[in-house]
């Protein structure tokens, strides 16, 4: 029996009908499907160019590029003091191929160098509440306590501000008055009283200069529209950032780091977040340009790869002494190696994350009486929600009940007093239905519920839905506990409360968990593909309390490195404020060793014993004032002794000991966790968060234990390490510890020098599977479910030819996720002759050479520079890179991946995996007839 080219179809479109897949694994072991196109995050035809020397403009770079055939579009003018260069967009760019028109456009004399124009986007918070903008403003008094935590005195009480010494140097009248920092951002909504109170561009507003690269409406293939007004009142993220950086005094009692620095802000994005590298690289220079002492960029994608324009741009700002703190990434829940784009550079001051010692709440605030004045709480609030303003008494069942969890749960005592105009303080309960609770407490008259859970954790809103029930609230266990105490000993307390809508905010600070004050789960991981040591420190950034847009809440609390790099970006100004150098390099190294090594917390345990990897934390938590008074000054950051095959052990840093008198150092070593890349199975699995860690470190010997420096004098320092023994190679065993300095001085802090090495070779470490493991591989699948599950070898495609108006049902998907990142990836399409593929035209193709294979062409969008472990996946139509249709026939898809500190010009250095062979047919227009038929 003989089936037509149809009955695949026929076939196909019957068994999506009655919803049958034939031997499909299970769903729930197969990988998620990643986009329909290329998960590549380069925005196809665009480039950044940065003009020759002798090239002062890019009209010829235009001409020649036009004079080839290619319609360009200029898109920006990137003429800047340390930079001068264009980005534009060839149209059409499928129809030269990516790496074609690569090639011919840096080929050009105009060129000085060149990189694809990269998307990025700017995390998107949920935001807060609207409320209205009936806030009184708050008088001093007032302020310090409206916020628990900071209500205690006049000092800075700010928990960030305490973890990294900023309190310290804040009272020694270090304020950030005189700096200008510069903010890459999405903007910033300096109508908030807090950022400006609608002052912007003129002397004696907080954010004196800025400027709007996108637009409110630029998204993803959108047109710029750029202006003078760096106003964000969609977005958020800039407005959150800022607020860290220079917030003035509010009424929930917190201000920014620099309260006193003005601002200059660069929006590089629209309202829904999205970005792209040239718009990066234009706010990173016009910063510099208008005058930033320092610059704040959160924003990056996960390459972990320093090759990048906004990488190059942020470096070259440091190299002229201009700091650049940039967030490493909140991907840490990868595993490592996934340090963001730029925070990958080389000379850029990454910043992780580590949690903040408490978890401000944003609540609504109420007020209670208890004979010794007016005060404010914090409440939040359930259902049913309440109506006009509410004065009640508060009470309490008697210390003496035998449960309070399950208080009124099957009735009330009958001598229980009038309930009607008071509010019932009770614990949350899990013993009963909280709705038969409070119609046992109606019947005495109850009408107001205040609810206190047993732990921060579980401060929540809770929703009751009794008649005669008129407002549920919940309080923190604090503020519950500091009630019953007082009404234990005979104290009387009216509490008042309003409408969320009309009410003011309060902001209370809770537990953070098991984490508080340790390196945050989610922040990234270094080190970069070329052994960088990433990140350089942290700061707080998993839950920080800042201001929000206006109108959309005023203030929220976030997490991420997004909040890091602001609070950094603002240390440095004051310490270099305080130091009396703003040098990037002389403040990053002051800066990484005088920070302080934390455990290693691997979510649920705290290790005591030994420090968390420098990949996570770098040199550890920031130390403002440490960092501010030290005395001693080292003259690197930090070591990278790179992998095996380009590790030298002997080292040499410089002490210089500025001191009034000599010191004597003493030399020693503080281990840190060693974390595998790959988990221990036999398929490389990557190892996510927490990686598997092993009993094993490096040892470190130096010339002299001790040396004694004189009073302005320096003394070279050196040493040899010996790299773990025992590990696995093959898995990618990271070591990692801390040098430590120690000075005789008496209350001189202990200083630290952060190193990393991998125990294996990037080179020989193959960058791809040949088949699918956990998540990566090469291998070919299709869209016929959403997971990226392997197809049968000879498998017949039969789809639409590429421009028919008829919707495809199943396409070929081409998977090529490598393990590691490489820095270039080639995905290409090879004919098949073996005479097996009757009716091919595959053969008759046109062909050309590549790595010996003989390839139809390249698959759009590749080949990919920098590839991170994301890889490429892509649902092939037929069309091919340049534009051109492949023939019907027997084809299949060859990846290739360049190796980690490869040649690209020795064939031995490429890793090259094919996937199955596979049949590719399009369809006639007699099988669209009879598939309308059928579908009918």
């Amino acid at each position: 029996m003989r089936f037509s080219q149809c009955a695949p179809l026929l076939l196909g479109t019957l068994a999506s009908a009655v919803g049958v897949l034939a031997d499909t694994p299970d769903a729930s072991t197969a990988a998620p499907a990643a986009d329909a196109e290329s998960t590549s995050n380069i925005i196809a035809g665009a480039y950044i160019v940065e003009l020759d020397d002798a090239s002062p403009d890019a009209e010829s770079l235009y001409k020649d590029l036009r004079a080839d055939g290619l319609e360009v579009k200029p898109s920006m003018d990137l003429k800047f003091r340390l930079f001068n260069g264009v980005s534009f967009r060839v149209e059409s760019p499928d129809a030269v191929g990516a790496d074609a028109l690569t090639a011919q456009i840096a080929a050009k004399g105009a060129v000085k160098a060149l990189w694809p124009v990269r998307g990025i986007r700017f995390p998107k918070f949920n935001p807060p509440s609207a409320r209205p903008h009936k806030l009184p403003a708050s008088t001093p008094q007032q302020q310090k306590h409206q916020r628990r935590g900071l209500g205690d005195g006049d000092g800075d009480a700010f928990t960030p501000h305490l973890m990294t010494q900023v309190d310290k140097l804040r009272a020694e009248g270090f304020t950030g008055k005189g700096l200008h920092i510069g903010i890459v951002d999405t903007g910033v909504d300096y109508r908030h009283p807090a950022l400006g109170n609608g002052c912007f561009g003129h002397e004696g507003c907080l954010v004196t200069k800025g400027w709007d690269f996108a637009g409110d409406e630029f998204d993803e293939g959108g047109n710029l529209k750029p202006d003078n007004d760096p106003i964000d009142t969609c977005q958020g993220h800039g407005t959150h950032v800022s607020g860290i950086v220079a917030a003035q005094a509010n009424e929930l009692g917190f201000t920014g780091a620099a309260p006193d620095a003005t601002l200059g802000v660069y929006k590089t994005s629209g309202c829904a977040g999205f970005a792209t590298s040239e718009l990066l690289v234009a706010g990173i220079y016009r910063a510099h340009d208008e005058g930033a002492d320092v610059v704040s960029l959160s924003a990056g994608d996960d390459s972990g790869f320093s090759s990048d324009a906004a990488a190059d741009a942020v470096s070259r700002l440091a190299a002229a002494g201009v700091p650049v703190t940039v967030a490493t990434g909140n991907s840490g829940g990868l595993g490592l190696w996934n340090a963001a784009s730029p925070a990958s550079g080389r000379e850029v001051a990454a910043i992780g994350s580590v949690d903040n010692t408490k978890l401000p709440t944003i609540m609504t605030r109420g007020e209670f009486t208890n004979g010794t004045g007016s005060h404010g709480f914090g409440w939040l609030e359930g259902n049913p929600i309440l109506q006009a303003n509410t004065t009640v008494r508060l009470w309490a069942p008697a210390a003496n009940a035998s449960d309070l969890t399950t208080y009124a749960c099957t009735s009330v005592p009958a001598d229980l007093p009038d309930l009607n105009g008071v509010a019932i303080l009770l614990p949350f309960t899990v013993n009963c239905n909280s709705d038969n609770q409070a119609a046992n407490l109606v019947t005495k008259g109850g009408k107001h519920i205040i609810y206190y859970p047993e732990s921060d954790a579980r401060v929540a809103a809770t929703y009751v839905y009794t008649k005669g029930i008129e407002g549920v609230f919940v309080v923190s266990p604090a503020q519950a506990a500091a009630w019953l105490k007082a009404l234990r000993a005979g104290q009387q307390i009216d509490v008042t409360m309003t409408p969320v809508e009309s009410a003011r905010i309060w902001a209370e600070d809770l537990s953070n968990g098991p984490g508080a004050g340790l390196t945050s789960g989610f922040t990234s991981w270094g080190p970069s593909w070329e052994m960088v040591v990433k990140p350089q420190f942290t700061t707080p950034g998993g839950g920080i309390l800042s201001t929000w847009t206006w109108g959309e809440g005023d203030y929220a609390v976030n997490p991420g490195t997004s909040m890091s790099a602001p609070l950094a970006a603002a240390i440095y100004g004051l310490v270099g404020q305080a130091r009396k150098t703003l040098n990037a390099q002389a403040l990053r190294n002051v800066l990484s060793s005088t920070a302080k090594p934390l455990p290693w917390f691997d979510g649920k345990t705290t290790h005591d014993d030994v420090l968390a990897p420098v990949p996570q934390q770098g040199a550890g938590l920031v130390q403002a004032y440490d960092a501010a008074h030290a005395t001693t000054l080292v003259d690197t950051s930090s070591f990278s002794f790179n992998d095996t095959d380009n590790f030298t052990p002997k080292r040499t840093f410089t002490l210089e000991n500025t001191a009034a008198e000599a010191v004597t150092y003493t030399f020693g070593h503080a281990k840190a966790a060693t974390a595998y890349s790959f988990s221990a199975d036999d398929m490389l699995t990557i190892a996510r968060f927490p990686p598997p860690t092993a009993d094993a470190w490096a040892s470190i010997a130096f010339e002299s234990d001790t040396v004694t420096v004189p009073a302005g004098a320096s003394a070279k320092v050196t040493f040899t390490l010996t790299p773990p023994a025992g590990l696995d190679a093959g898995r990618l065993p990271v070591y990692s510890g801390y040098i430590t300095i120690t000075p005789s001085s008496p209350g001189a802090a202990r200083l630290t020098l952060p190193y990393v090495g991998l125990a294996g070779s990037l080179h020989d470490f193959p960058p791809f599977h040949n088949q699918r493991v956990a998540h990566t591989g090469v291998y070919l699948s299709s869209t016929e479910t959403h997971f990226l599950i392997p197809v049968a070898a000879n498998r017949t495609f039969t789809i639409p030819r590429p421009g028919s108006t008829w919707a495809p049902s199943v396409l070929p998907k081409m998977v090529a996720i490598p393990t590691i990142g490489t820095p270039e990836l080639h995905v290409d399409l090879v004919p098949l002759h073996n005479g097996s593929d009757s009716g091919s035209d595959s053969g008759n193709a046109t062909t050309k050479p590549w790595l010996g294979y003989t390839i139809v062409g390249s698959l759009p969008r590749t080949p990919l520079y920098y590839a991170p472990t994301i890889g490429y996946t892509h649902n092939f139509d037929g069309r091919l890179a340049d534009g051109t249709v492949a023939p019907e026939g027997a084809y299949k898809f060859v990846a290739s991946a360049l190796r980690i500190h490869g040649d690209r010009d020795n064939k031995d250095d490429w890793v090259v995996v094919e996937s199955v062979p596979f049949v590719l047919k399009y369809l006639s227009q007699k099988c669209k007839r009879r598939l309308l038929e059928a579908a009918a």
